[in-house]
């Protein structure tokens, strides 16, 4: 599958999950299990599991390896029949986009609720569009229900497969039927991609800046705040760099969080910052920053995530771009450094920014200091402004070396560690991060006495 480039752009943007393993999509009715039956075949908790009807809304995506086989999985928001409304139009839309490129559809049936007029109306829907649908009846966790699953022939199914994805119970057959219907793969090099965080409030346009870099519908948008729930991968490739795309619930003051399904979706949003290399913070720019916009920008930096900040939904605003970066910047210190993106995901307008930006984070969050030209750095920087003295006596800094990345990190060695005034030790990292033009990741200094 091939989507067109950010904004428009002549270079073609590869979905490389949609390339690598085959795309086993699963569909059904609202809770008839599907995401407990993702979670099980990933064997991670990956997606939202909550009893309450159509928890999953975004088509979620996950690599399932199964010894040298690898397929990948997609979670989908439920499969309306025609003629649904209002939500459950986009989520039908996702739904069918997700299943166009499957080399199966896994259709997952409630065994507990038993056949529904409206699973028979999606299996002639799904024969029509000439999906290859494999017929999985679940919940099947006693051996009454599963004496009552004959009724499920009825959709014309050559093989039923009966699992609980509960229990486990049935979930080898299952994986041995999915890989004998699907082509061989190895799985996808998901560790050597650029994992990309996406994280903002609700509604500041998440969802509609992925789909404009994807150049389809792969999440759901739609006008009610707060419509993704999970944190939703994509693994995407541009230019021959890969990108795996997290897409995050949005996250909001703890105060307004009542359902149990919206504290689920938050944690997974906050989780989603340890699983990122670059975390692009997303801004409504006719809102401006927010108090909880630098929240979660200062949660990534601490966490030594590489950061970007992006100011999306610029159309609706009048304001210059360089105005509105140097008031953020003036209001909230803490970014200074951190790239701050302009642009539109509505119209595309600076969209093509996006990546090459994250991937110059990327690498500086990776980078690697050769130990002669740290110290080089050390010494200019040293000579151009000593330590302060600490207790009448000047500390001495002997040398530098660095002991870690992403984020760089270096050890400075000296006859003082504990006696390094903090304006210093500030001084030092900004003037280290200059000299190497780290910029948008944090540079931790760390002080050690001379072995």
């Amino acid at each position: 599958m091939t989507a067109t480039a950010a904004g428009g752009d002549d270079a073609a943007a590869t979905i490389v999950a949609g390339a690598a393993p085959p795309r086993v999509v699963l569909v059904g009715r609202p809770n008839a299990g599907k995401s407990t039956l993702f979670n099980r075949l990933l064997r991670r908790r990956k997606a939202l599991v909550d009893p309450t009807p159509g928890v999953t809304r975004d088509a979620n995506e996950g690599v399932a390896v199964f010894g040298d086989r690898a397929v990948l999985l997609v979670d989908t928001g439920g499969f309306e029949a025609e003629g649904a409304a209002g939500l459950d139009v986009a989520v039908r839309a996702c739904s069918l986009g997700a299943i166009a490129d499957a080399a199966l559809v896994v259709y997952v049936l409630d065994g507990k609720a038993g056949l529904s007029a409206a699973d028979e109306a999606a299996a002639r829907e799904l024969r029509r569009r000439g999906a290859p649908v494999l017929f999985v009846v679940n919940k099947l966790d006693s051996p009454r229900r599963e004496a009552g699953a004959g009724e499920f022939y009825r959709l014309g199914a050559a093989d039923l497969i009966s699992v609980s994805a509960e229990h486990g119970h049935g979930i080898p057959d299952l994986i041995e039927t999915i890989l004998a219907r699907v082509p061989a793969a190895a799985a996808p090099g998901e560790s050597t991609a650029i994992r990309v965080g996406i994280i903002g409030r609700p509604n500041v346009g998440k969802s509609s800046l992925v789909n404009r870099l994807l150049g389809y519908a792969r999440t759901l948008v739609h006008e009610t705040a707060g419509t993704t729930r999970d944190a939703v991968d994509t693994l995407l490739e541009v230019g021959g760099t890969r990108y795996l795309l997290i897409d995050t619930a949005g996250i909001r003051r703890r105060v307004r969080i009542h359902e149990r399904v919206e504290k689920f979706a938050a944690a997974k949003a906050l989780e989603t910052v340890g699983r990122a290399d670059v975390v692009v913070v997303v801004l409504d720019a006719s809102e401006g920053a927010t108090d909880q916009d630098m929240r979660i920008a200062s949660r990534a930096w601490e966490e030594g995530r590489g950061l970007l900040v992006v100011a999306n939904k610029w159309d609706l605003q009048r304001t210059a771009a360089k105005t509105f970066v140097d008031d953020v910047r003036v209001h909230y210190p803490s970014l200074t450094g951190v790239p701050v993106l302009t642009l539109s995901a509505r119209t595309g307008a600076g969209v093509d920014a996006l990546l090459p930006a994250v991937k110059r984070i990327a690498a500086a969050h990776a980078i690697e200091l050769r130990t002669p030209r740290l110290n080089e750095v050390l010494a200019a920087v040293v000579r151009a402004k000593e330590p302060p003295l600490a207790h009448g006596r000047r500390p001495k800094l002997f040398y530098a070396t660095q002991v870690g990345r992403r984020p760089p990190t270096i050890a400075i060695f000296t006859n003082a560690p504990t006696a390094i005034h903090p304006s210093y030790h500030r001084y030092l990292q900004k003037q280290i991060a200059a000299a190497f033009r780290v910029t948008g990741t944090p540079l931790r200094v760390q002080f050690r006495g001379r072995r």
